[in-house]
């Protein structure tokens, strides 16, 4: 095993190799990572070697882990939820490298690798260490809730989560996220109860526009040439309009021609862009005309059959995009939502991303 004093000058030099070798310059670097340009310079200084903390290392295994962030003008890091399974792969070997180094230079012992994540995958829902996620649902109206039991406070057996629209997504993704990250504080909200801190942290929203207020106000302010038509009642028909120079396409959901209206298939949409609250935080929406399109659009990368192959349909479809949009269909056959393959023919109406240098 190297000395401590080699192993130090061994991690400074891999760290500059790693820096060097796409062309990156210290400054460039100190921006992404949130340090200054002398803390680069010593962390690199193989004479006088200052091995970085853990939490910085990781952060370097995550930049370095994707070579699809290369740009002749702008280096911008593909973020850690859009790397693909053999990126993640990459990050952690990466990791595990740099913090050996690191633990051979300190006599520390190296951290454990949550090695567990990627058994449950990564992909989208999984966020860097340590940083906060609020799954935001919206209330449901008084006169739904009237109805339903246990919903009042007043009641001896009242139930908290009948406020929740959108339960069963909310269940399935809070479960997941959870999984998936970890090291991170994961909490849900009402839309009505955020608080100022809560709005920096990574944002899911789930629900459309008719009921969820934030994520009306979250679609606005993105640059999307999507927008999720409110409907005044249950008579009015739903749909996301697509504007173009051509004009508005309009995407509809499908009824059975029944009495009942019976849903065959609703129109959902999955966002990613930056928090316009705070923009070294993301912001993601599942949303559907209905809440089982919701449901198809969390269940699109939390089913273990699915999420790992429309993981690496974003990653392909929008490499190293700050904001990306979907519109797909999703299937309900007696009353169940069938998770979406976005690979498959026909399932994906539209597809729209912003570069990130725009």
């Amino acid at each position: 095993m190297a000395s401590n004093a080699a192993a130090a000058t061994a991690l400074a030099r891999r760290l500059k190799a790693l820096r060097t070798g796409r062309g990156i310059k210290q400054a460039q670097l100190a921006n992404v990572m949130g340090v200054s340009g002398p803390l680069i310079s010593a962390w690199e200084n193989a004479d006088n070697p200052t091995p970085p903390p853990v939490e910085r290392l990781k952060t370097y295994a995550e930049l370095f882990a994707s070579t699809r962030s290369a740009d002749a003008r702008r280096w911008q890091p593909v973020p850690v939820a859009d790397l693909t399974g053999e990126e993640l792969a990459r990050r952690d070997e990466l990791e595990a490298e740099l913090l050996e180094l690191r633990a051979t230079a300190t006599g520390e012992a190296p951290p454990a690798t949550p090695t567990e994540i990627n058994q449950i995958g990564g992909g989208p829902w999984r966020f860097p260490d340590g940083e906060n996620v609020t799954i935001v649902c919206a209330q449901l109206p008084d006169d739904i809730r009237g109805k339903m039991p246990y919903a009042d406070p007043a009641d001896p057996d009242y139930v908290r989560l009948y406020d929740y629209a959108d339960l069963d997504s909310l269940v399935e993704l809070f479960g997941h996220v959870r999984a998936t990250n970890p090291n991170a504080n994961v909490r849900f909200k009402l839309a009505n109860h955020l608080s100022e801190d809560d709005y920096t942290t990574h944002l899911i929203m789930l629900g459309g526009v008719d009921w969820n207020v934030v994520t009306r106000q979250l679609l606005r302010s993105l640059p999307l040439p999507v927008r999720q038509a409110r409907r005044e009642d249950d008579t009015a028909e739903a749909a996301f309009e697509v504007r173009t120079d051509d004009g508005v396409t309009r995407f509809s959901p499908q009824f059975d021609a029944d009495e009942r209206r019976t849903l065959r298939a609703d129109v959902a949409q999955f966002v990613r862009g930056l928090n316009p609250f705070n923009r070294k935080r993301t912001v993601t929406i599942c949303n559907g005309m209905y809440g089982q399109g919701t449901y198809g659009a969390v269940r699109a990368l939390t089913d273990v059959r699915f999420r790992d192959r429309n993981g690496a349909y974003i990653a392909s479809e929008f490499p190293a995009a700050w904001t990306y949009s979907l519109l797909f269909r999703v299937g309900i056959f007696e009353a169940i939502a069938l998770t979406p393959d976005w690979t498959a023919p026909g399932t994906v109406l539209h597809k729209w991303s912003e570069p990130p240098n725009a």
